[in-house]
């Protein structure tokens, strides 16, 4: 079992039941996934960047990502319909357990100046967004080969009723959040 699932289980789940009254421990707000967005806009002509982006994401989610292409034509951007725009992948279970306790407790504290995350970045539903500037703050990728810095968006996706709970869950399986 995940370290940080075990916490879960035995701390964080018996905490979130005591603070907010649940009558059943089914009420408990849980992590659901964690989808981890690369956009890769500036790539669309060049698949060799497209697939160092790739590789750089499955090295940190430990999972092959998936290529996104363009749903529609944007003149403005010069993209047309069907070109690769960007990779996400979609984690569950152990491997979402795994990456975010290295999030928490490895690549976060390597940020420049971090003094935490934002709290105002709840959607309102209990879901929770994370941007990160580079992907160099991931103990897996090596600075020698990196070509090119990118950035990528995190999406926490819990079960949580409100923003209140989600806040407490994420806050009680580490999440550094600024005061």
């Amino acid at each position: 079992m995940a370290r940080l699932k075990d916490k879960y289980v035995n701390e964080v789940a018996p905490a979130l039941m005591q603070k907010f009254q649940y009558k059943n421990v089914m009420q408990t707000p849980k992590l659901e996934k964690v989808v981890i967005n690369m956009g890769l806009g500036n790539t669309k002509d060049n698949a060799k960047a497209l697939d160092a982006a790739v590789s750089e994401l499955a090295l940190i989610a430990g999972q092959k990502p998936i290529v996104i292409k363009a749903k529609k034509s944007v003149a403005a951007f010069k993209v047309r319909k069907g070109m690769n725009i960007g990779a996400k992948v979609t984690l569950r279970g152990d491997r979402m357990y795994e990456f975010v306790d290295k999030l928490f407790n490895v690549a976060l504290p390597r940020v420049r100046d971090f003094r935490g995350v934002s709290t105002k970045s709840f959607d309102g539903r209990g879901n929770y967004a994370l941007g990160v500037k580079e992907q160099l703050i991931f103990p897996e990728i090596d600075y020698d080969k990196v070509d090119q810095i990118r950035g990528m968006d995190i999406i926490f996706v819990t079960t949580a009723e409100t923003d209140e709970e989600a806040r407490e869950l994420l806050r009680l399986l580490g999440m550094p959040f600024a005061n």
